[in-house]
């Protein structure tokens, strides 16, 4: 990989060669899955982490994702060398956003990190490329405020696993230009997925939504009005969800659901996103869910 430049002055334009490539900030779980999409419609991607150990999982993970692929028959052993040599590491900041049509943030959700991410990558990107986070809740109005170009910055929050799960909520802050929404809205679709169109309100359409059935599916166990499983049947049989309130919020993480509804309690006000006790209970007892091995059920791995 190529060592670290300065930062360089606005061009007028890129090449060809250098027009399409997307840049995916994390390498987490969302991270990773953002990365094969894109490389799996034709991108160029290029994954940075600042943790190397993690780049090097994310990028053995995308590895795994298609090789389960190809077991499945949906993926073909040429369509998987295809999309792994379309996915490169990047070492440093500046040599994953510096050719980079498209930057996507992929870190953990905390309002500070990511402003801190974007106020570093905005120098380091070309000038008119677009800036779009994958919070599931933060404001971008917030995320966009010290920024020199907030009309480049938008909303894009996929969803878990990203190479399976069809919908990414597009989401638009007050500064946000028509050009960089009319662009969001193509990438999503250029990539196989369905787009949403929502404003910037805490925790857009998705959040909200599924944080209340949720909080109330959690508060209900705490009650003791029946068991887990049982309530996570009720919604799959009864409502026709493919998964239950609790089996879901063990998939997306304990810790991630409780600081999602810590803020939408802290922004929306009133007890429906107040989280239970049990669920304050469980985070300090690192009880995360999948990614533990345990939370609501109980998972046969950590992943």
């Amino acid at each position: 990989m190529s060592a670290p430049q300065e930062p360089r002055a606005p061009r007028e334009g890129r090449t060809p060669r250098e027009r399409g490539q997307v840049a995916v900030i994390g390498a987490g779980t969302m991270g990773h899955g953002i990365a094969q999409v894109a490389a799996a419609a034709g991108r160029r991607v290029l994954l940075h982490d600042a943790d190397p150990s993690s780049l090097e999982r994310g990028l053995a993970q995308v590895g795994a994702n298609l090789d389960k692929g190809v077991s499945l028959g949906k993926v073909t052993p040429g369509e998987r060398e295809t999309v792994l040599a379309r996915v490169g590491g990047a070492d440093t900041l500046a040599d994953a956003v510096r050719e980079a049509e498209l930057v996507i943030e992929a870190v953990p959700e905390k309002l500070e990190l990511k402003r801190a991410l974007f106020a570093a990558i905005e120098p380091l990107a070309p000038p008119d490329a677009l800036l779009a986070t994958n919070t599931s809740s933060l404001s971008i109005a917030e995320l966009a405020r010290d920024l020199e170009r907030p009309a480049n910055l938008l909303g894009l929050h996929f969803f878990n696993p990203v190479h399976i799960m069809k919908l990414v909520e597009v989401v638009h802050g007050p500064a946000t230009s028509e050009a960089t929404l009319e662009q969001g809205v193509s990438f999503v679709r250029e990539i196989g997925r369905e787009p949403i169109v929502v404003r910037d309100s805490p925790g857009f359409a998705s959040s909200r939504l599924g944080v209340a059935l949720g909080l109330e599916a959690i508060r209900m166990l705490e009650e003791g009005v029946a068991s887990a499983e049982d309530i996570d049947r009720a919604m799959e049989l009864g409502y026709r969800h493919p998964m239950g309130p609790l089996r879901l919020t063990d998939l997306v993480g304990l810790d991630v659901r409780l600081g999602i509804s810590e803020y939408l309690h802290e922004t929306l006000g009133g007890e429906r996103f107040r989280p239970p006790e049990l669920l304050r209970r469980m985070v300090a007892e690192g009880r995360l869910g999948r990614k533990t091995g345990h939370g609501f059920h109980e998972w046969n791995e950590p992943d």
